[in-house]
């Protein structure tokens, strides 16, 4: 089965039926069918927290709960020490928490679903939108 990881806004723009790339809304779709997995790093939830609180997302924690328990294959993914390690090796990508989600990726050797041109432009993570 194929494997992706998620990062915030890709996660978001879906919680929220807001446009996304076409690849990536195939790929969602296809995680709620059962057919593929996608990968939340917990930092991602955080960030919704984050940016819930700020005012600058309309998408809660609570909302982001209900969505993982009513789609199985999309799971939270804990983040492990590998991952931060992976992670430091990625020095293309300046912003901590976009380099610690591009981490998660590239340790589980998986693309990361993203429209963020800093990661596409990354030479360390494949990424798919």
């Amino acid at each position: 089965m194929n494997e992706f990881v998620t990062d915030t806004m890709a996660l978001v723009l879906r919680l929220e039926r807001r446009k996304s790339g076409p690849q990536a809304k195939s790929l969602f779709d296809a995680a709620q069918r059962g057919e593929t997995v996608i990968q939340v790093p917990s930092l991602v939830c955080a960030e919704i927290l984050y940016l819930f609180e700020k005012g600058r997302i309309k998408t809660s924690l609570d909302q982001l709960e209900n969505y993982l328990a009513q789609s199985p294959n999309i799971k939270e993914c804990p983040m492990s020490f590998a991952m931060i390690q992976a992670a430091a090796n990625i020095d293309d990508i300046r912003e901590l928490h976009d380099r610690l989600i591009a981490g998660t990726a590239v340790y589980l050797g998986v693309p990361l679903i993203t429209n963020d041109p800093v990661i596409i432009a990354s030479r360390f993570v494949k990424t798919v939108w």
